[in-house]
């Protein structure tokens, strides 16, 4: 069986479609590009309605390669299912199989019992941290637990993926391992919250905990933490950050917005002056922190006051990173209900804008300030001759570059560094790159010295192995995943 994978949505169902590779392919099936799949997957993200509208649009392309292609099989998985089975046999009936969150496990007996998947099963059964990436080696995501026990008014996560669950240190760990083997150079670690991790145990165990096993056990260059409410970051995870250099100095705390109303009727726990507070603990007692956030805009019943404490604060705390979307009502959550109140679209997106202009400033303010400047930075990928940032940065584009992330750089939302000068560098080499022009959101640099170079097994993975879709194309959705 050739199969073709689509993984939209957020970095952890990257990790939901890298395990569902590799128990495919360890029951047979062949990795191709979808132009040449007989069986197309699509693990879908229902989260708001861009990821939902991109989903089925995926779908439907699909489709379109059952009719006309080698696909014989279109398959649907992942959140969109969980939440829209009923909707989606409905409405698209040329989807052969439809798989919620809760059904994965009947994946590979589905795809046998039509004939499908002829291979054998593997002995001993698959290692249940098996992951095959989607993408690049170089950098991977690993997901630390499941499901959210926040309330949110605006989440629908809790009702699709449920109660949060920690995942064992111990298989942690050793997934670790096997992507470290697999060429990791940078892991980012994933949860609604990683806050939450290890709480379950009630004896002092928590996200330092798992950090501190994760140092000690591997060799991975580089850690970067994402989705991390600020009430989680406590002492020991910050004196952590503040003195391991494996561990990025990088935190992505979504805050959703500043005007203690509004937090109210989201039903977040966090209030202005705290946020305030934490920020300026945090900046003090971490060198060089890069802080990242998401914000929330036209929430029901949000008022043009409420939205000015927003922009306010963003000037007062400017965020080194942020990505902000407009509030969308998802069936089954509170504010779904509050429809009487809700905000008219058009006001909702001349805020979005508004934030993404402020934004926009602080991050051209911040990046200008690298110039001169030398950072590490991983090399990504060669640069393309018609890449647009090249015309950003340069009068006259550099024959020869790379586009890489300096280590205030995450993946996918936080822009790129095109890096001049050593030529052939493999995706997942570590260089310091002495840092020459900046954009709004993007940096270039010369190239000084190669400080790691990646090895084979760190390159990055055919591009016709998958189709990932991470983010969606509207600026600031991709940050807000999962929240």
């Amino acid at each position: 069986m050739r199969l073709g994978l689509i993984s939209l949505g957020c970095d952890k169902n990257t990790v939901d479609s890298e395990r569902m590779l590799a128990e495919l392919v360890g029951h047979g099936a062949e990795r191709t590009g979808v132009e040449e799949a007989e069986v197309i997957l699509v693990n879908t993200c229902g989260f708001i309605d861009a990821a939902k509208e991109e989903s089925i649009e995926t779908i439907l392309e699909a489709e379109r390669l059952k009719r006309e292609g080698a696909c014989r099989s279109v398959v649907a998985v992942g959140c969109m299912v969980e939440r829209y089975r009923e909707e989606m046999e409905a409405s698209l009936p040329e989807v052969d199989l439809l798989l919620g969150l809760r059904d994965l496990d009947r994946l590979v007996p589905e795809l046998r019992e039509r004939g499908l998947l002829q291979g054998p099963a593997p002995a001993g059964g698959a290692h249940p941290g098996e992951r095959i990436p989607v993408a690049a080696r170089h950098v991977r995501y690993l997901k630390v637990s499941e499901g959210c026990s926040h309330a949110c008014a605006f989440c629908a996560i809790p009702l699709w993926r449920g109660k949060h669950r920690s995942f064992e240190l111990e298989r942690i760990v050793t997934e670790a391992q096997r992507l470290e083997a697999q060429g990791a150079v940078e892991v980012n670690l994933v949860a609604q919250d990683l806050a939450h991790w290890g709480r379950e145990q009630r004896d002092g165990t928590d996200i330092a905990t798992l950090v501190e096993a994760l140092l000690r056990e591997t060799s991975i260059p580089w850690f970067r933490l994402l989705y991390i409410y600020s009430a989680g970051l406590r002492e020991p995870l910050v004196e952590l950050m503040a003195s391991e250099t494996r561990l990025l100095s990088y935190i992505d705390m979504p805050i959703q917005h500043a005007s203690d109303t509004v937090l109210h009727r989201m039903r977040r726990p966090e209030r202005a002056a705290t946020l305030r507070s934490k920020v300026a603990r945090l900046r003090e007692a971490i060198p060089e922190l890069t802080l990242r956030t998401t914000v929330l805009v036209g929430f029901p019943g949000e008022t043009d006051a409420e939205f000015r404490e927003l922009v306010d604060f963003l000037d007062e705390v400017p965020f080194d990173r942020l990505g902000a979307f407009a509030f969308s009502p998802q069936e089954g959550t509170r504010a779904a209900d509050m429809e009487e109140s809700f905000v008219p679209a058009e006001v909702a997106r001349d805020r979005l804008e508004e934030v993404l202009e402020v934004q926009r400033a602080v991050s051209r303010e911040r990046l200008a300030a690298e110039v001169g400047r030398e950072r590490v930075a991983v090399v990504d990928a060669p640069a393309a001759p018609d890449e647009p940032t090249l015309e950003l940065l340069y009068d006259d584009p550099p024959g020869a570059a790379h586009l890489g992330r300096i280590e205030s750089q995450a993946d996918d939302v936080d822009g790129v560094t095109v890096l001049v000068g050593g030529n052939g560098l493999a995706p997942g080499s570590l260089v310091r790159v002495e840092i020459q022009r900046a954009a709004d959101f993007d940096l270039a640099g010369r190239v000084r010295e190669v400080v790691r170079r990646a090895s084979e097994r760190g390159r990055a993975a055919p591009s016709a192995a998958a189709q990932p879709g991470r983010g969606l194309p509207v600026l600031g959705l991709d940050s807000a995943w999962g929240r």
